[in-house]
């Protein structure tokens, strides 16, 4: 009667060690420092994850950081025509670009990654392109060499050539700071907002307050601010142009990169001068 006992509470122990096994769950993807969750595709064989925000540099110490938001840029703190105003990082003016200033700066000479105050107005001084990426960025890792700058030919087929490109993207704002919406590859629209690919009615076309966009970017989406241009030590276009540099050249003189503005044109193939400081948002391959 004994060892019958023994057995049945040798039976129940093993029963209940068996029960208590948790079912496995896939972890999460790991998302690097820096980046964002979303991945888009810029060639038929290349995805990427843009960078948390727009590149900025502390001119005087030669710092590189992403903007904490992806609609911070430094702007000229004035409000433009439509009422949108120039990003909010306070204290800071690309127009003092400059070795010896020490705010920060976010609109780039075309190739600057080795000497981001460049802003002669001699073509010749620029030369070479060299990547931003190659710098160490503290929020994005700390390690040389690890983003880059986007092709036009990458521009082009994210923009324009990935499957339904068209409805990936358009204008909007974000707390009153416009801008271009990029989606993912894959995309599922959040409860509570919207989203509109008709390029209507200014940055209006899509309105998000920060509650709604902070679940569009869990989501995966990116927005590219309208940080406007700079020519010499002139800023222009605030809050109405988007101007972001892609690292292909066109000649000794000119680049490409990629324009929006708040009518709603966009153009991946739009060309300019070197010398011009343009926005940068770089990119991690996956």
């Amino acid at each position: 009667m004994m060892v019958c006992i023994m057995a049945a509470v040798m039976v129940m122990s093993v029963g209940c060690h068996k029960d208590s096994i948790s079912p496995i769950i896939p972890d999460s993807p790991i998302i690097p420092d820096g980046a964002l969750p979303g991945l888009f595709s810029v060639s038929a064989t290349q995805q990427v994850r843009f960078s948390q925000g727009n590149l900025q540099c502390h001119a005087s110490t030669n710092i590189w950081r992403f903007a904490g938001h992806q609609y911070d840029y430094v702007g000229t703190q004035t409000a433009d025509g439509y009422g949108f105003y120039g990003g909010n990082v306070s204290g800071s003016d690309n127009r003092r670009i400059s070795s010896t200033y020490s705010g920060w700066i976010d609109l780039f000479g075309w190739g600057t990654g080795s000497n981001p105050t460049l802003s002669s107005s001699c073509q010749e001084d620029y030369g070479a392109f060299v990547d931003w990426g190659c710098n160490a960025i503290i929020n994005g890792g700390n390690t040389a060499n690890r983003w880059r700058t986007l092709t036009q030919a990458e521009w082009e087929y994210l923009l324009c050539t990935r499957p339904d490109a068209s409805f990936k993207r358009a204008p909007g704002n974000i707390n009153g700071v416009g801008g271009l919406i990029i989606l993912p590859d894959s995309w599922t629209l959040p409860s509570e907002c919207r989203f509109n690919s008709r390029f209507i009615d200014s940055w209006r076309t899509n309105n998000y307050t920060l509650a709604q966009w902070a679940k569009m970017e869990e989501a995966g989406a990116v927005f590219l601010p309208a940080a406007g241009y700079r020519d010499g030590t002139n800023v222009n276009g605030v809050g109405g142009y988007g101007v972001y540099w892609s690292s292909t050249p066109v000649d000794e003189h000119g680049a490409y990169g990629m324009i929006f503005d708040s009518s709603f044109h966009l153009d991946a193939w739009y060309i300019d001068s070197c010398l011009v400081g343009f926005s940068v948002r770089p990119v991690l391959d996956i």
